[in-house]
């Protein structure tokens, strides 16, 4: 089947990316975070990015509770890696997932386009035990904001670029320490792995695709946050969600919240519809 959604070419912005300390500045100022040119009743996208295991996930679950009130919604990367072929699994320990040729880039880009729409989306379920896309599917549609965090969101790929559908662009930056200790912690706890292999992929791999493909992108960005120990910012130890300090985070939901209003002020019908999501299973 067709999609409507047109393909857009990934012409770059003349700009360069604002720190924590500018955006902080940009709160005295009458600029936005992004230029953006949205129809009248778009979703407002947000791409994050960063390396793996920098605080992408959890940098935008921050957002998405500081937000309770409006229809916002977060939506993965990895749920579009492509399913491998039988030669693939055969060696899938020696398969680069890091690398842009593990994604299906058409499907990402047209399931984002619409949701930029409000479209009806049905978005896949990679299983990674299998290396295939699973027979569940999660549909969403009509939503306010959208949240697409991944490695390789800002990747400009030739035919199916995605940053021009993005109405704010956000680098997640961790040091690489940091960001490999995590690594090593959440591979060996939730994915069986051995500390030796972990090691092995990320000098194979994970480093190499982040000096190739992420850190050069990181001029793209409108916002750089710097996300290193991020679990004493914007959370206490119980659970219960209160900001202690950590004003990037208040700027940027302050600007998703000022862009709604705007939308609510000029009679956009934003919220005519409420919001679904909702797991279907293939037949």
């Amino acid at each position: 089947m067709s999609h409507p959604a047109m393909m857009m070419p990934c012409v770059p912005r003349p700009h360069s990316p604002v720190s924590t300390a500018q955006v902080v500045a940009s709160a005295h100022s009458s600029a936005p975070l992004a230029r953006t040119e949205r129809g009248e009743n778009q979703a407002f996208i947000i791409g994050i990015t960063g390396g793996s295991a920098s605080g992408k996930t959890s940098f935008a679950e921050k957002i998405l509770k500081m937000l309770p009130n409006e229809r916002v919604v977060i939506v993965s990367q990895d749920n579009f890696y492509r399913g491998l072929t039988p030669e693939e699994q055969d060696s899938a320990a020696d398969f680069n997932f890091d690398h842009p040729d593990a994604l299906d880039w058409e499907a990402m880009y047209h399931a984002l386009a619409d949701l930029r729409e409000r479209k009806r989306v049905e978005i896949p379920t990679y299983d990674y035990v299998t290396h295939t896309r699973s027979h569940v599917v999660r549909e969403l549609w009509n939503y306010d904001v959208v949240l697409f965090e991944g490695i390789l969101t800002f990747y400009q790929h030739p035919k199916f670029c995605l940053t021009p559908l993005m109405d704010l662009k956000i680098f997640v930056e961790t040091d690489s320490d940091t960001r490999l200790a995590r690594r090593v912690l959440r591979d060996t706890k939730t994915r069986g792995r051995t500390v030796e292999s972990v090691l092995e992929q990320y000098e194979r791999f994970v480093k190499p695709a982040y000096d190739q493909f992420i850190a050069p992108l990181k001029r793209k960005a409108d916002v750089i946050i710097p996300w290193g120990d991020y679990s004493g910012n914007v959370f206490n130890d119980d659970g219960n969600w209160k900001q202690v300090h950590y004003p990037a985070l208040d700027m940027i939901v302050e600007h998703i919240q000022t862009k709604l209003a705007a939308c609510s002020r000029q009679g956009m019908p934003t919220r005519s519809v409420s919001p679904m999501t909702k797991t279907v299973a293939e037949i």
